[in-house]
């Protein structure tokens, strides 16, 4: 994809991003543990500890815009590639400009470069139960340990932060009739399993990519961020019956009943599933 079609899709896919993402921002996991204990009582305990990762839209576009200013244009009569004229960057910069106010207008940003601004967040956040730690690390990188216990009597998704909509949820709990509930991994699958992570990844791949598919560390390109890459394990445990799941190994004997578990890394591109029958 090229960078003037990745941005064709940044356009399109806008008022959707708007309604999902979180002030602008995509959030994603980086490295990570997170266990879901579901007793077939329905009590259940969620934890996750490790990175969470906040990278604003604008970031993107900006990364996006800085490559394509670098790129060539192509002869009208030729086709081939040639140096671009001073008029044609001039009138390139301009579209830029307009579109980075348009997406700025329908989804705002936050600047979590910012450490005042990161700080502030990380602080809000802590506020609300089971967020027993947040701090920032930089760049928009913030290490978690959250934790908390309920009951099954409503769905489950997590991470929720209060006053900003989430796109994509890491982990959802979803309750169905007869007393079974889906447990998914929904944030845990990168590409086409989870699509506003690779929205952010193709924008950040391409950000870094020349045309002719050279990094950027090539003169003139932009340089993508050091963005902590997602890996970690993600588990299920339960005394509860399992209806269905897709681990690679099935069910493993464990303290408190059996255990389901997933390694996750960049390449996942199916969301740890699995379906329990609880007592409700």
């Amino acid at each position: 994809m090229t960078i003037q079609r990745l941005k064709t899709a940044f356009a399109c896919t806008a008022a959707v991003a708007a309604s999902l993402a979180l002030s602008g921002c995509f959030l994603t996991p980086g490295q990570f543990e997170a266990t879901m204990d579901v007793r077939q009582s329905g009590d259940f305990r969620f934890t996750y500890e490790g990175e969470i990762v906040i990278t604003a839209m604008s970031d993107l576009a900006e990364m996006a815009d800085a490559a394509e200013m670098a790129e060539d244009c192509v002869d009208e009569e030729t086709y081939e590639s040639r140096p671009c004229t001073q008029a044609e960057l001039d009138a390139r910069a301009d579209e830029q400009e307009q579109e980075r106010a348009m997406m700025m207008a329908m989804m705002g940003s936050a600047d979590m470069s910012n450490p005042e601004s990161a700080e502030e967040f990380a602080a809000n956040l802590e506020r609300q139960a089971g967020w027993n730690k947040v701090t920032h690390m930089g760049d928009g990188v913030f290490d978690v340990q959250f934790g908390i216990s309920s009951r099954l009597t409503h769905d489950f998704s997590f991470p929720t932060l209060e006053g900003f909509p989430v796109g994509t949820a890491f982990v959802t709990a979803t309750l169905r009739d007869e007393g079974r509930a889906r447990i998914e991994g929904t944030g845990f699958a990168s590409q086409a399993g989870n699509p506003m992570q690779a929205m952010m990844m193709g924008g950040l791949a391409a950000a870094g990519a020349s045309p002719s598919g050279k990094k950027g560390a090539a003169k003139g390109k932009a340089q993508s961020p050091d963005v902590p890459q997602m890996q970690g394990t993600f588990r299920i445990v339960t005394n509860a019956p399992i209806l269905t799941n897709n681990t690679d190994e099935g069910p493993q004997d464990a303290p408190g009943g059996q255990m389901l578990e997933w390694d996750i890394g960049p390449t996942n591109t199916v969301a740890p599933s699995a379906l329990l029958r609880l007592d409700l």
